[in-house]
């Protein structure tokens, strides 16, 4: 069967090949072996609180699944605009909301609606997997502009413009980032914005893990630039619904009619029950839960990359948000005897039943040196991870 070449193009998700592999494992030593501990996956150990299960079982029970509108149904939008304005004070109007089937039906619907075969976007080196393949899918090249600790693993105006080209379309970015929970600073995400405004490029924001921020210098939304910023966030990763498969878009308002043509054709529309549920995200009690888990999501990480680094893990910019720990394990591999991190986790994932990603999936600046722990896992499985790891510790 022939493949086409846009599907060549796509490299399987490494994070989600190492995640299968661990179960492989545990399956297969269950009788004589500890439990796996999952540090690879960036999902929540939460699932979505009592109020939003409860009202997908009232819409369940209401028969109110069918479709609904393609840009999703205007009560979501609104709450979407309500929290904009409460938790941000950014007034972004429910007409430029675009709900959609996850952030990645909403990348996917941005990429398609505005590049072109052969068009560059300039993206950070770590960066997220999926955000470049969408690109790619687009017939688009993400360029990788290498970053360091020293700029919080996030690209800065100086690189933009040194990068910038005939071909550059715009840039993609994460505030805070996957895999290195980093976030940009709003004086520098200014300067980036300007410069590529200047150009008639687009600023496209992976904003999906916005509400876990931990540091009062962040945290705040790229859309208080302008409304030429074109911002993609989830129900996933605050408000703890993966599996629901819901998203939304905010984009400038003649992008929206042609988000909605796309969105008709690819999706039709997004989960109606998952929002009837997401509707129940918004009311008092459930914000209040989703703050006491944020501050959960930080206690670990506050006890975590310490201990982390206590066992010879380098890790050189504490991240602000998400929860994840972006580390150098090259202390690991010289007394191990490995070539690279992608190596380590499957040697670490026979020694210690401890999965981890490997750097390999985020790019290729440091990826061989370098792994990422995910801390969506309770503080418990954290500490007997360290335990675990430590036993082997360089």
């Amino acid at each position: 069967m022939k493949i086409s070449r846009r599907a060549s193009r796509i490299e399987p998700f490494y994070v989600m090949e190492v995640a299968k592999a661990a179960t492989q494992l545990a399956n297969a030593e269950a009788a004589n072996a500890r439990p796996m501990i999952h540090l690879t996956i960036g999902e929540p150990d939460f699932t979505a609180p009592p109020l939003v299960q409860e009202a997908a079982v009232r819409a369940v029970r209401a028969g109110v699944t069918q479709y609904t509108a393609a840009v999703g149904m205007e009560a979501l939008r609104e709450r979407i605009s309500d929290w904009y304005t409460q938790r941000f004070g950014v007034n972004v109007p429910a007409r430029r909301i675009v709900i959609t089937a996850g952030a990645s039906a909403a990348l996917q619907l941005a990429t398609m609606a505005l590049i072109e075969a052969g068009d560059e976007v300039l993206m950070p080196d770590p960066c997220y997997p999926c955000n470049r393949h969408f690109v790619i899918a687009a017939e688009g090249h993400p360029v990788l502009v290498p970053t360091t600790a020293a700029e919080r693993y996030q690209l800065s105006e100086a690189q933009v413009r040194a990068n910038w080209g005939e071909k550059t379309r715009g840039v993609l970015l994460a505030s805070p980032s996957n895999p290195t929970g980093t976030s940009i600073h709003p004086e520098e995400l200014q300067r980036i914005h300007s410069f590529v405004q200047s150009n008639g490029g687009i600023t496209l924001l992976d904003e999906i893990y916005l509400g876990l921020s931990h540091d009062r210098a962040f945290g705040q939304t790229g859309l208080v630039l302008d409304d030429s910023v074109i911002s993609i966030n989830s129900f996933s990763k605050y408000f703890c619904m993966t599996g629901w498969r819901l998203g939304w878009i905010v984009a400038p308002e003649p992008l929206v009619p042609v988000l909605e043509r796309l969105a008709q054709n690819f999706f039709l529309c997004p989960s109606a029950v998952a929002q009837h549920a997401a509707l129940a995200c918004f009311e008092p009690e459930s914000l209040a839960e989703y703050e006491r888990r944020r501050a959960e999501f930080k206690a670990r990480r506050d006890w975590f990359i310490p201990a982390l680094q206590s066992i010879g893990f380098n890790i050189p910019v504490e991240p602000d948000g998400a929860f994840y720990a972006w580390a150098d394990c090259s202390a690991w591999l010289e007394a191990w005897g490995l070539p690279s991190s992608w190596d380590f986790v499957f040697e670490a994932m026979r020694r210690t039943h401890v999965a981890i990603s490997p750097g390999r999936d985020f790019g290729n600046a440091d990826a061989a040196r370098s792994v990422r722990f995910s801390t969506a896992n309770s503080m418990e499985n954290l500490q007997e991870a360290v335990e675990r790891l430590s036993a082997f510790r360089p």
